[in-house]
């Protein structure tokens, strides 16, 4: 199946879900608002012609202050029709907020709890959104463009490229 026969599929079911289409990407994108995420990944799974059954990925993307924009993309796989897909949606950079797909494929819990850790996305009806690569008390989502590395965590120096250059200089 073509990068058009699906979207065919979805302009067919969901009418204009589809924000724009990234032919360039790999693998080719849509791009849809956080309103209609879950509507249409109910749809890339349950659909019998397209049948999204892994969700391969779930990556953060933070467009920095200047943009004030974040992102979070999809990566789909149809393992019995070897199908690819990309859904991109963008959010607000001062409130990232988007509802859970982990009620859709279980993979999503682990992979949205990791792009909470490093971004600071927050996922609606997550069933245990929480800290998975940092302790729970560390400050700040590394991943985050103007984040700013403690000093310190529980009285140990925290080692980052300003203090490691420190130490070479001495």
């Amino acid at each position: 199946m073509s990068f058009e026969d699906i979207i065919s599929l979805i302009t067919g079911q969901l009418g204009d879900v589809i924000i724009s289409e990234d032919e360039n990407a790999t693998p080719k994108a849509v791009e849809i608002s956080a309103k209609e995420l879950v509507n249409t990944m109910n749809f890339l799974f349950e659909n019998d012609q397209l049948y999204f059954d892994m969700l391969s990925c779930i990556t953060g993307l933070d467009n920095g202050p200047e943009d004030g924009s974040m992102e979070v993309i999809y990566n789909l796989y149809s393992i019995p029709f070897d199908h690819h897909l990309m859904v991109k949606v963008k959010l607000d950079r001062n409130a990232p907020k988007i509802d859970t797909v982990s009620h859709i494929w279980q993979t999503g819990d682990w992979l949205e709890r990791e792009v909470f850790d490093m971004y600071g996305i927050e996922f609606t009806n997550h069933p245990d959104l929480r800290r998975i690569l940092l302790p729970n008390d560390w400050i700040g989502h590394p991943l985050k463009k103007d984040y700013k590395e403690q000093d310190t965590y529980h009285g140990i120096t925290v080692l980052h490229e300003d203090s490691l250059n420190k130490e070479k200089e001495s």
